[in-house]
């Protein structure tokens, strides 16, 4: 059996990030656990749930399944998880990361851990922010040479405004795609591309909401596992 640890944030995650990975890995035998922060359910970021913003179908869908997937509605505390007890750790993006999964401690642990031991790691859209901060087991910074895509600057200059503020009022604390670069990491979002996906080693990286799908079937193939597709 393969084991999948989803880390989803409390302030705010992108829906389709986090339930097109988790059912494509569901669906392919994958035992999943999710963990937030505290342990309290994940917060979803609404605008993921609009259907201008994502389209009716999506939208629909991925609220229903974060009300009712009985996963995210009993996380564990991330300061539980182990990344021994896992073949790989899922951390879905959205807005939200940039203020409790890329700060938390127990979460660039994970990462770690799980780059360092046998797992793979698959960061998607701001949660690759994180690879900013988080740093190996002799205090260098995971990401610096290694090949990685995100959500890029470009995209984030049509969000906020100039202060940084998000709509909801918030200000943006930093922007992944400059955080990335600063840490040493080889930043290619691929825009010219549909979807954007990399690998470099056990650290798979994808771009953002059009690319999630993609990054779950390359998880998978990194993994040895068959996809039910």
């Amino acid at each position: 059996m393969t084991d999948a640890l989803f880390v989803v944030s409390e302030e705010g995650y992108w829906g389709e990030e986090c339930v097109e990975p988790l059912e494509t890995l569901s669906d392919a035998g994958v035992e999943i656990t999710v963990a937030t922060p505290s342990g309290s359910p994940p917060v979803i970021d609404e605008r993921s749930l609009d259907p201008d913003e994502v389209g009716e179908e999506t939208a629909e869908h991925v609220r229903e399944v974060h009300e009712t997937d009985e996963r995210l509605n009993d996380p564990i505390p991330v300061a539980q998880a182990d990344a021994e007890g896992y073949d790989t750790v899922v951390f879905p993006g959205g807005h939200g990361t940039a203020w409790d999964i890329n700060q938390d401690k127990h979460a660039r642990e994970l990462l770690r851990d799980i780059v360092e031991g046998d797992g793979k790691a698959l960061v998607v859209c701001h949660a690759v922010g994180m690879l900013g901060f988080a740093r190996d087991s002799h205090g260098a910074f995971i990401v610096n040479g290694r090949d990685v895509t995100g959500f890029p600057n470009e995209w984030e200059e049509g969000i906020v405004d100039e202060a940084d503020r998000m709509p909801d009022g918030r200000k943006l604390p930093y922007w992944t795609e400059d955080e990335v670069k600063a840490a040493g990491g080889n930043w290619d979002a691929e825009l010219e591309s549909a979807t954007s996906v990399t690998v470099d080693g056990d650290l798979l990286t994808a771009r953002g909401p059009g690319s999630s799908s993609a990054a779950a079937e390359t998880l998978l193939e990194e993994l040895d596992v068959e996809s039910e597709a």
